[in-house]
């Protein structure tokens, strides 16, 4: 009888080891779909969202290596027949002054016609309260704007976008400007990029060496690590294998909205990678891991070669390191492999 408690014990050991083991794995992709992945960590969760072009949802859960099993809510349908009903991007979810925020570009069926706006919740979990449609955020140009995110620097508020210099689609650059609270933008835009260098100018699926010129800078995202502040951002157009991710650098006590404060990397800091079946990734954002020692991107990517810009691109997540306080993302890991799940505190 003690032996057969033995082997019993010894049993649940390994199966309980095998479980612990299988939680603290994951591959990518996270989900089967969802372009322009975005997430926040607050109080202990993750709060996730991608694009799905008609309302805004949200995912809340305390792994976000675990967003198949998340808990998820739609928090905003938009009213019919206004200027922001259709074709809503890339929205994300902030939480500012003790109120929460989800930012979002939309439109009413007409491309020329998109622009930034806001949502506003007072509620402590974004998954209850009311969101109420703050309006449109934007400067006193008001041009063609998507891709909007809001980052605080030394006790101020910027948002920074990609948008036209005009009212024709000719070229998408990457704007910033102060904002005087989380909906209203303080002052005029200043441009910080625009598309220059051939990896940003792709619009050939299978020509790499001479695209049609599609001049292309959007999804914006701040980045801060040491004595250096970074702008990470999708270049070329998304339908080519060719999107990939690129870089601006600036000191963190540089006036952020002078544009020679910035400087840009003369190459994608985080591209295709054919080797491991990853192709056109792009559209990022950045997490923590939830004991605060990992930093990690957020990612879309597509698992074959000319799959576009459609549905087909699904969340991934890797972790990245520093080197000389600037980031390494190598290259984009192989689906389906097992990976380390951000590290938890003991």
């Amino acid at each position: 009888m003690k032996q057969s408690k033995v082997i019993l014990l010894s049993a649940v050991s390994c199966l309980l080891a095998t479980v612990a083991a299988a939680q603290s794995t994951f591959t990518n992709p996270l989900l089967p779909s969802g372009p322009d992945p975005w997430n926040i960590y607050v109080d202990g969760y993750y709060y996730y969202t991608n694009t799905l072009g008609n309302r805004v949802d949200i995912w809340k859960t305390k792994d976000l290596s675990q967003l198949k099993t998340a808990e998820r809510k739609t928090i905003w349908t938009p009213p019919p027949n206004t200027m922001y009903s259709k074709q809503l991007w890339a929205p994300e979810i902030h939480h500012l002054n003790g109120k929460w925020y989800a930012y979002f570009a939309a439109d009413d069926g007409n491309n020329d016609h998109h622009r930034m706006y806001v949502l506003e919740n007072s509620s402590s979990d974004p998954m209850t309260g009311t969101w109420n449609f703050k309006g449109k955020v934007a400067d006193q140009d008001d041009k063609w704007a998507i891709d909007g995110s809001v980052f605080e620097h030394h006790g101020k508020l910027y948002f920074i976008w990609s948008g036209w210099e005009g009212d024709k689609n000719g070229r998408q650059d990457i704007y910033i400007a102060e904002m005087e609270n989380p909906w209203t933008i303080r002052g005029r835009r200043v441009r910080i990029s625009k598309p220059e260098l051939d990896w940003e100018r792709h619009g050939d699926l299978n020509n790499p060496n001479d695209p049609p010129h599609v001049d292309v800078n959007e999804g914006p995202q701040f980045l801060k690590h040491g004595k250096n502040v970074f702008i990470v951002y999708s270049a070329s157009a998304c339908w080519t294998d060719f999107y990939a991710l690129g870089m601006l650098q600036a000191d963190k006590s540089a006036d952020l909205l002078d544009p020679s404060s910035w400087k840009k990397s003369e190459k994608p800091v985080f591209n295709q990678s054919t080797a491991n079946g990853v192709f056109a990734p792009g559209h990022n954002s950045f997490f923590k891991s939830p004991d605060g020692q990992e930093d990690w991107i957020l990612y879309h990517a597509n698992d074959e070669s000319g799959q576009g810009c459609g549905n087909k691109r699904s969340p991934r997540a890797q972790k990245f390191t520093w080197m000389n306080d600037l980031p390494v993302f190598g290259e984009p890991l192989k689906a389906g492999v097992p990976l380390p799940a951000p590290s938890k505190a003991p």
